[in-house]
């Protein structure tokens, strides 16, 4: 009869026994814990990532978007501004930078109805600004945007030296990215889109 002292050690049960490594399972309890910890915060970085990611046009948007709705107001409750001549008229604007703007006859095209411009420069921006706040058309609104802001830049601002003084360039290059993009998110494009894909 074998004896007792012969039985291989069984440490199946035995909360203090080893997994072969030489570590107790107490021991391997709190490494555990550390590792599950761990992934748990993994996915919850990559859940935020996949967020910042899809929102993170949106400050631009509404940055560009209060700034044309502000800048068209501001120029249609401004009754100097339509005027031909005067401090702070289109007019005495454009006949100051025209010789000194990269298309001169742009500017000369504003000369011959400075009003008619100066309107549709108002009505332009507080359009872009309208559309952009709400993400309806936001690509149309934001081609518009950059429209509005290279016209500026090439006749207005042109002559700022250097370049990064002068504003209407950097808003051209911020209209890029939602002309590229649109709204995605927090628009009315995205809720007609919706509509449609339910509808079909």
């Amino acid at each position: 009869m074998t004896g007792q002292a012969d039985r291989p050690n069984d440490t199946t049960g035995d909360p203090g026994g080893t997994d072969g490594t030489g570590r107790t399972s107490q021991e391997q309890a709190p490494a555990a814990r550390r590792k599950a910890g761990l992934a748990g915060w993994q996915v919850a970085l990559d859940k935020w990532k996949a967020v910042a990611s899809r929102y993170a046009l949106l400050p631009l948007r509404l940055f560009l978007g209060i700034t044309f709705v502000y800048a068209g107001l501001d120029k249609l409750t401004d009754s100097s501004f339509f005027a031909d001549q005067g401090s702070g008229s289109i007019g005495e604007t454009m006949r100051a930078v025209r010789d000194t703007s990269a298309i001169p006859g742009l500017v000369d095209l504003a000369l011959k109805n400075p009003s008619g411009f100066g309107y549709a420069i108002a009505c332009g921006e507080l359009a872009v600004g309208i559309g952009t706040l709400l993400g309806l058309f936001a690509r149309v609104a934001a081609l518009g945007g950059a429209l509005i802001s290279v016209s500026l830049w090439l006749t207005v601002s042109w002559q700022v030296k250097p370049y990064y003084f002068g504003n209407d360039l950097a808003y051209l290059m911020a209209w890029l990215p939602l002309l590229l993009a649109g709204a995605s998110v927090l628009s009315l494009d995205k809720l007609l889109a919706d509509r449609r894909r339910r509808i079909r």
